[in-house]
């Protein structure tokens, strides 16, 4: 579809207002992140400003087994098994993180996962085991992953295709049509993950397990009544939750083979999926994953030419000159865009996500599902099947 858009007679619309294949790969990692998030803090109530921790460990665990530091999984471990592995170690962090932050309630529950996840970015930062120079973090040489980390049936080369930023799988006349690019391929594999987890995710979320998580939310002390242990419950929430966060982090290191504190354990990776969950509706699983397409969409539109964007290109496509250069204020139409617009993306997310906030609490999926009375995926059935919301 993206590729028929952009080629079509406005294809130059299409690529200014639609994310580049480059920008959708780190969309759909990230997006699983806070999903991940939204799946404690939105399902039960209990924010987790420490939800990086779990990010962390899953991407620095891949790159350190791809390195053969960690005794009896070799340096050449399949990559799908280091996530696995990358998903119990998260979850395990998260149960003992959980047997003491549980035992607290709102802001200081929200703290303390805080103070958590600082404990560990200052940890990770003077830990020279992981990497030589570890506040700049470890990286996977070529020499060990040439065509990079596999993702599909270990073992099983014809089921697997390579991902990676700068090298991957590349597919010459897939089904007889078309060729697909090695970041193409990269797209649709780490889509493909992402998309397991989201069900996985859905599926809990619909079982009698995530009806009581959202009974915690709604009101604990009821839940509690009924016979509940709710404690264990939200345990049990946070290391699933704690999970989906360190595959999430597992598909990053994957990508970009190199990770650093700041891009991982840092709590303003936290506060990013904090920002894609208010955008995209705060218990609405899918919603984070829209609010980043939303911020990231805006973020290369708004940036300047060579690094993506965006609109001064189609202006100057669909402008005349005249009007581009036509003086107002001192400055012509194409300096007061380069100067107000162009560059200035993260002013104007800043003021978009003020603007939620205050107008739109339920974020856009949220918003979307109050206008049309549940769930998208019911919206057939209820205007053809007579089904009721």
């Amino acid at each position: 579809m993206y590729h028929v858009a952009t080629t079509s007679q406005f294809g130059l619309v299409f690529e200014s207002f639609l994310p580049q294949v480059q920008t959708m790969t780190p969309i759909l990692y990230f997006g699983l992140f806070a999903m991940s998030f939204d799946f404690i803090s939105g399902y039960t109530g209990y924010l987790s400003f420490g939800h990086a921790v779990f990010y962390g460990t899953g991407a620095y665990l891949v790159i350190v087994i791809a390195n053969g530091k960690i005794p009896l999984l070799a340096a050449g471990t399949p990559f799908m098994i280091s996530v696995v592995l990358a998903a119990v170690l998260a979850a395990l962090i998260a149960v003992a993180i959980g047997l003491v932050s549980f035992r607290l309630t709102g802001v200081y529950f929200a703290m303390i996962t805080l103070g958590f996840a600082q404990v560990f970015y200052v940890f990770i930062r003077g830990w020279d085991w992981v990497a030589t120079a570890p506040r700049d973090g470890p990286s996977v040489s070529f020499g060990t992953h040439p065509e990079g980390f596999r993702i599909g049936i270990p073992y099983v080369d014809g089921a697997s295709y390579a991902i990676g930023r700068l090298y991957g799988s590349g597919l010459e006349g897939f089904l007889g049509l078309f060729d697909l690019s090695t970041t193409v391929v990269s797209f649709y594999m780490i889509g493909l993950v992402v998309l397991v987890c989201y069900l996985a995710m859905q599926r809990i979320i619909h079982s009698p397990f995530g009806r009581v998580m959202i009974a915690i939310r709604e009101n604990e002390e009821r839940a509690r009544a009924i016979g509940y242990n709710t404690f264990y419950y939200k345990l049990g929430a946070f290391a699933i939750s704690g999970a989906f966060a360190g595959v999430a982090g597992a598909l990053f290191a994957g990508y970009r083979r190199s990770v650093t504190p700041e891009n991982t354990f840092y709590f303003l990776t936290t506060g990013d999926a904090l920002l894609s969950s208010i955008i995209g509706g705060l218990g609405t699983l899918a919603g984070p994953l829209y609010g980043r397409l939303f911020e990231q969409g805006l973020d290369e539109f708004l940036s300047k030419g060579s690094e993506g964007g965006g609109l001064l290109p189609m202006l100057q496509e669909y402008l005349s000159r005249s009007i581009l250069e036509t003086n107002a204020l001192g400055l012509t139409i194409e300096e007061m865009i380069d100067a107000f617009i162009n560059g200035r993306a993260s002013l104007y997310v800043g003021i978009v996500f003020v603007l939620f906030v205050l107008f739109v609490p339920n974020g856009l999926l949220g918003s979307l599902r109050e206008r049309v009375g549940g769930p998208i995926a019911k919206l057939p059935g209820r205007l053809f099947g007579g089904e009721k919301p």
